[in-house]
C-alpha cells in the first residue's frame, strides 16, 4: 500500500537488550530474535502449508525510518514489497521489504520477479547477503494493512547487505501465528 510522504508514526526500534528480555515472554523473544529463515520456520510450523500473498509491489518514497536504516537521504525512492506469509491460508506474518532505487538497479536483483515466492528464501540461499542486527518494536498500526489494524503487534526488522545493496526486511507477527504456535505446542 503506497504511503504519503507526509507524517509517519514513530517506531521505537530497539535491539536485544536486558530490559527487553526481562519484560518479554521467552516464546516471543525466540521468534523475534531467531537468526534463521522465518520462511523455513513457518513452513515447518504449517507442515508445508506455507504460501506468500503479495499485497503491494512498486516504487515509492520510503518512510523516514527506512531511509535512515538504509543510509539513504530523507524522502529517497525505493522498491517496496508488502506480502502476507501464510500458514494454512491464514495470514501469520505481514512483511514489508524495501531497497533504495539506485542500489537495487545497480545490483540487478529483480524483486518484481519474485511474485508469490518468498524473499526470505532468496536471502538465505544467496551466501552473498550478510544479515545485520535484528531490531524489534511494537509496529505502528498505521503501517499495517487495514484488516490487521491491531495495537501492540510485535515486529522485527533487519538489513541484508550484498555489496552496495541493502535490503531492509520487516516482519510483523500477527495474532493467527500465535494461535497456530499454541496449537502446535499442545499437539507436541
Amino acid at each position: 500500500m503506497p504511503y504519503e510522504s507526509s507524517q509517519f508514526p514513530a517506531a521505537q526500534w530497539t535491539q536485544h537488550t536486558p530490559q527487553l528480555v526481562a519484560k518479554t515472554p521467552a516464546l516471543l523473544l525466540d521468534w523475534l530474535f531467531d537468526q534463521g529463515s522465518l520462511t523455513r520456520r513457518l513452513t515447518r510450523l504449517s507442515a508445508d502449508h506455507f504460501s506468500v500473498t503479495p499485497l503491494y509491489e512498486g516504487w515509492q518514497t520510503l518512510r523516514p525510518d527506512e531511509c535512515q536504516a538504509l543510509g539513504l537521504a530523507p524522502d529517497s525512492e525505493g522498491w517496496v514489497r508488502e506480502v502476507y506469509l501464510r500458514g494454512h491460508g491464514e495470514p501469520w506474518v505481514f512483511a514489508r521489504s524495501v531497497a533504495g532505487r539506485e542500489a537495487l538497479l545497480n545490483d540487478g536483483l529483480d524483486l518484481e520477479a519474485l511474485g508469490s515466492r518468498s524473499l526470505g528464501e532468496l536471502l538465505f540461499c544467496d551466501r552473498g547477503f550478510a544479515r545485520q542486527a535484528i531490531e524489534v518494536c511494537h509496529y505502528p498500526t498505521d503501517w499495517l494493512p487495514p484488516e490487521q489494524n491491531s495495537e501492540g503487534l510485535w515486529g522485527r526488522r533487519s538489513r541484508f547487505d550484498r555489496g552496495a545493496l541493502g535490503l531492509l526486511v520487516a516482519e510483523v507477527f500477527l495474532p493467527a501465528l500465535w494461535h497456530a504456535t499454541e496449537a502446535f505446542q499442545e499437539v507436541r
